[in-house]
């Protein structure tokens, strides 16, 4: 683990494309590849919550009115809807709160998702990094919680983690908690872990907490950009001033005041448990290649798997050739080149996907 508050150096001196994202693997030249680059659930949205959608187009004549959306989301969480805010996707509540609150020391916990530190970045902090290890099976423990500065005043960490699948226990993520800090973690995959284990959203005793959940990876809707934050009043009142005027489409608005209906949380909750059971299928398959060295973080917990797989540049080449795009890891702080992420997918696209990847493992050893 490592902390560089003042320049927010990685030990290895790297730069890293905080910018580069999955999307980037299937544009252009990779529109017609089976996707497992983007961890949005395939075959989604549902007919159901496209219609819904399209119902909205009808009121567009009107300013977006999220009054509605917002009573939903605080009783799906058992919350007053002062403490939520609605927001076009979790990336714009990054931009919030690196704009809005005031910070001077904040620290992010790599691997991660790298937005929140781009964010940070861009409105003029210097950013520290606390590194998690693959010793340790990149998991938060007593000895990466002690190295979190105690004059940290902003500190974000992802559960479960993009990219390693790590699912943090949510009583040790609730140790960086402090009085003056505020601790900030991102749940944007938390709906695709069987009954939402280690969930703080529901939290109110933990001083500066702020929970950030997406709806564009379950339900397919990361064109649309609909997410929201939960947190005290006062810091929901803060980032709230920083947003533009009418900041979430109407049909956005339609889409998560559907999404909070109980048919809706039963299907997640659904897709939830087929993700469990896709994602063992792909995990017991890639440990078939533990003969060519190829290794997966587990236990993974997220709608994606990290792997560590010698000549992994040239694997990734060999398998776009083959139809397949996946992510490449060397973006994320404290990985490097050797590091592919996968989405995961239905039994029969893995199944096609493990044998193009025995192709490519052979010709880039060749």
């Amino acid at each position: 683990m490592h902390t560089d508050r003042a320049h927010g150096h990685d030990p290895t001196d790297r730069a890293y494309d905080l910018r580069h994202h999955g999307d980037v693997e299937v544009r252009d030249d990779g529109a017609q590849l089976t996707d497992l680059a983007v961890n949005v659930r395939a075959d989604t949205p549902p007919a159901w919550l496209r219609e819904r959608i399209a119902g909205s187009l009808t009121g567009l004549a009107a300013y977006p009115d999220g009054r509605a959306a917002r009573a939903a989301i605080a009783a799906r969480h058992g919350l007053p809807v002062e403490r939520v805010l609605l927001t076009a996707g979790a990336a714009e509540a990054f931009v919030l709160l690196a704009r809005a609150l005031k910070v001077r020391q904040p620290v992010v916990v790599h691997p991660q998702f790298t937005e929140p530190e781009a964010a940070l970045r861009d409105a003029g902090h210097s950013v520290g990094r606390v590194l998690l290890r693959e010793a340790d099976g990149f998991r938060l423990g007593p000895k990466a919680v002690r190295a979190v500065p105690e004059d940290a005043d902003l500190v974000l960490i992802g559960n479960p983690t993009n990219p390693t699948s790590v699912l943090h226990p949510a009583a040790v993520i609730a140790q960086l908690a402090r009085p003056g800090r505020t601790l900030v973690v991102d749940e944007a995959f938390i709906d695709a872990v069987p009954g939402e284990r280690e969930s703080l959203a529901g939290r109110t005793d933990l001083p500066g907490l702020v929970v950030l959940r997406s709806l564009t990876k379950t339900w397919g809707l990361a064109g649309l950009r609909i997410g929201y934050v939960l947190a005290a009043p006062a810091t929901i009142s803060e980032l709230e001033r920083a947003q533009p005027l009418w900041p979430v489409s109407t049909p956005a608005l339609a889409a998560a005041e559907a999404c909070m209906e109980s048919r809706a949380l039963a299907e997640a909750a659904h897709a939830a448990h087929r993700v469990t059971a896709d994602r063992a299928h792909l995990v017991a398959g890639l440990a078939e290649f533990a003969p060519d060295g190829l290794r997966v973080m587990e236990p993974a917990e997220g709608p994606f798997v990290l792997l560590r797989v010698p000549n992994a540049v040239a694997v990734r080449r060999h398998l776009r050739d083959l139809g397949f795009a996946v992510r490449r890891g060397d973006t994320f702080p404290g990985l490097d080149e050797e590091w592919l992420r996968l989405a995961v997918r239905d039994r029969a696209t893995v199944n096609r996907f493990l044998q193009a990847l025995d192709q490519a493992v052979t010709l880039a050893g060749r």
